[in-house]
């Protein structure tokens, strides 16, 4: 069973799929076959049955329904590669109907709320420099937490305002920064040579002078979100949404936010436009209701 993991690992790579998305899969095709070896199963005998039995064990540990989703997905992929190599005769994750998510509207902070956030750090320290940057680029661009610490020196372009961003599958897109965010740049680039221990060309590091992890930058929003006492619960990817619905508020057409945010299918963006309209009417009902 290892060995077929090992071969599926080594067909990832091939097909060049991003660090997350190895990880991922690596991880729930392992602890399948975890599951499978206590059943005393073989990874060729198993069946509808034994992966119901496996989503069921999954709803036992509390597993959110996008992570069950995101399991059933990643051993799909395995028993489609494991059919394709002759291993197994039928695939048997595709009879397996997968549930459906509920998705929740991402919050977002208003502007004041973003002043907030990014007035927070503490600019006599160099890490306060360095978090000023990071939250900076994040709302300047809208980029994933993923794509934001797997910047390069190289990405940057101060002269001409802008940053180069890879995405998921290496694609790349080019997006402008303004002028907020390329101040606190070129202050983060004139200190970054004494966080740079080990001379990477990453352009964030974390104290330690590595690549920063993504619960490292999820510490640094939530310990800031507390600074500037923001009353709402947000995550990594708050300033993102932010990013979006503001620009929609602001005039941006959907087509143009789609092509920053990086995503391939415009329903992806549509979220952010129905929270744009809501925050608009909700706006427009406070200052002309005289009761508001």
């Amino acid at each position: 069973m290892d060995n077929y993991l090992l071969k599926y690992i080594n067909n990832l790579e091939k097909k060049h799929a991003s660090k997350n998305t190895m990880d991922a899969y690596i991880r729930d095709v392992s602890r399948f076959c975890d599951f499978i070896k206590e059943r005393e199963e073989k990874i060729q005998d198993v069946g509808t049955v034994s992966v119901m039995a496996y989503v069921q064990y999954l709803q036992k540990q509390g597993r959110a329904v996008s992570s069950i989703v995101r399991n059933i997905v990643s051993l799909r992929n395995f028993y489609k590669y494991l059919l394709v190599k002759g291993i197994v005769s039928e695939n048997p994750v595709t009879s397996y109907q997968i549930p459906k998510i509920k998705h929740n509207i991402p919050k977002v902070l208003t502007i004041e709320e973003v002043d907030k956030l990014l007035e927070a750090p503490d600019l006599k320290l160099n890490k306060g420099i360095r978090d000023k940057a990071m939250l900076e680029v994040m709302y300047a661009t809208g980029m994933k937490v993923s794509e934001l610490l797997n910047l390069t020196i190289y990405d940057i372009n101060l002269k001409l305002c802008y940053v180069k961003c890879k995405g998921s599958k290496e694609q790349e897109r080019i997006i402008p920064i303004g002028s907020v965010a390329i101040k606190c740049l070129e202050d983060y680039l004139n200190i970054r040579a004494e966080l740079n221990t080990y001379n990477l060309d990453l352009l964030f590091l974390n104290i330690k002078g590595v690549q920063m992890t993504r619960q490292g930058f999820w510490k640094i929003v939530k310990y800031y979100a507390e600074e500037a006492k923001i009353d709402k619960t947000i995550n990594s990817f708050t300033l993102r949404h932010s990013f979006a619905v503001h620009l929609l508020q602001n005039g941006a057409d959907i087509k143009s936010v789609q092509e920053l945010l990086g995503h391939k299918d415009l329903s992806a963006t549509q979220i952010y436009s129905s929270i744009s309209r809501k925050n608009k009417i909700a706006e427009i009902y406070k200052n002309a209701h005289p009761r508001a």
